[in-house]
């Protein structure tokens, strides 16, 4: 009787819900809601820079995508998430690689007003533990929060399409992060 009640509770712990991943001590929310509309984790991956963890990447999508095209497609809404893991990071530096992300996979956005004005944004140093939000309603209203705290908000597909492509494009910051926040092991 005591072997089946154990195998029976063995069971249940093994079916039930995982209600929050964690990786690299960061929890990462099965769904979150952004502009009305439940999104779900597509996949996360790890920014690195030489043998440092940078920041936890994670990407939530309406619906589940396994490409860069279908996320582009999807005209739900979509969320980035940038959960750093490293000390510090100046901001100079971070707005850089936004900068060459958007140079390395759609130059022709460069001079987009709304692009240009992405790059302002940003006023403080990135430390561990600090969470960076890039919001995109359906409606491709974006959004960029640190720590929770607007920074921009505008409305702008070139931007939206800029900020994916930053980490989902042909040269992403890091490829394998790609690869997980599109659901590969």
């Amino acid at each position: 009787m005591k072997r089946i009640l154990l195998i029976l509770t063995l069971a249940c712990l093994m079916i039930q819900p995982a209600s929050a991943l964690e990786v690299a001590g960061v929890k990462l929310a099965d769904t979150v809601e952004i502009g009305g509309e439940q999104l779900q984790l597509n996949g996360y991956g790890i920014r690195k820079k030489f043998f440092f963890k940078v920041y936890l990447g994670s990407l939530y999508t309406a619906t589940k995508a396994s490409s860069t095209t279908q996320v582009l497609e999807n005209t739900g809404g979509k969320l980035i998430r940038l959960n750093f893991l490293y000390s510090k990071l100046e901001k100079a530096r971070m707005v850089g690689g936004f900068v060459k992300g958007i140079e390395a996979n759609s130059p022709e956005l460069l001079s987009d007003p709304g692009v240009k004005q992405f790059s302002g944004w940003f006023d403080a140093d990135f430390v561990e533990g600090d969470q960076i939000d890039f919001e995109i309603t359906a409606d491709n209203l974006v959004t960029a929060r640190h720590n929770k705290r607007q920074l921009g908000l505008i409305k702008s597909a070139n931007l939206a399409r800029a900020i994916l492509l930053i980490y989902l494009g042909r040269e992403p910051i890091d490829a394998e992060m790609k690869k997980g926040m599109l659901g590969e092991p």
